[in-house]
């Protein structure tokens, strides 16, 4: 299997879950999707990203963004560990975790990286379209946790660019600042876009409120 690249469709699976079979384009529909991966069950790192997976579950659903996580346990010992993350992180998992047994959904996603791990899959992250397409990937190593509020705001930026003619600048969040894209150069269209104005720092530059605000 190849190396997925943005744009490529996100393999389709179907594979048995702490939620029950998972059919993965039929489960994700329309919506977007947050696929991420762990090494094993009962690892303390993981351990904390599912469950702050779970205290973010608001954030995910106003984006209209489906979690999904997979390890390579079965089911009965990821439903074990579930039990162990609510206690510990004092939430609810509240999201199928994927039992990657036989390593389908791992090979499929390229997500065991032998000179790193040689058995067991790193930390991954697709975020998925709605067209099932793969708009952004991020790959941990074993010892450091993930950034969920980059990945937050990675599907903001993803949301926004894919409605406006904008781009995102370097540490953007919500709310600040972007990028009017140098292809929009008609003053017409640039007036009726944003109506709240531009500051022109270079002609390949330009600055606008975000539109959505």
């Amino acid at each position: 299997m190849s190396t997925l690249r943005l744009g490529d469709t996100a393999p389709d699976f179907t594979q048995d879950s702490t939620e029950g079979t998972i059919r993965f384009h039929e489960w994700a529909g329309d919506s977007w999707v947050v696929l991420f991966s762990h090494p094993a069950d009962f690892t303390p790192v993981c351990t904390t990203e599912l469950g702050r997976t779970a205290a973010l579950g608001g954030e995910f659903a106003k984006r209209g963004v489906k979690p999904i996580a997979v390890s390579v346990d079965p089911v009965e010992s990821h439903r074990s560990w579930v039990k162990d993350i609510n206690e510990t992180q004092n939430t609810t998992v509240n999201f199928p975790i994927l039992a990657d047994a036989d390593k389908k959904v791992a090979t499929l996603y390229d997500m065991i990286h032998p000179n790193s791990l040689v058995n067991a899959t790193v930390r991954s992250v697709f975020v998925i379209d709605p067209r099932h397409a793969i708009r952004a990937t991020l790959t941990y190593p074993a010892s450091t946790g993930r950034n969920f509020n980059e990945i937050l705001r990675v599907i903001d930026s993803l949301q926004l660019t894919d409605s406006h003619k904008v781009a995102t600048p370097a540490d953007w969040k919500d709310g600040d600042d972007v990028v009017i894209l140098p292809s929009l150069q008609d003053p017409t269209e640039l007036a009726a876009r944003f109506p709240k104005g531009f500051k022109a720092v270079k002609p390949y530059l330009r600055l606008t409120p975000q539109p959505n605000k």
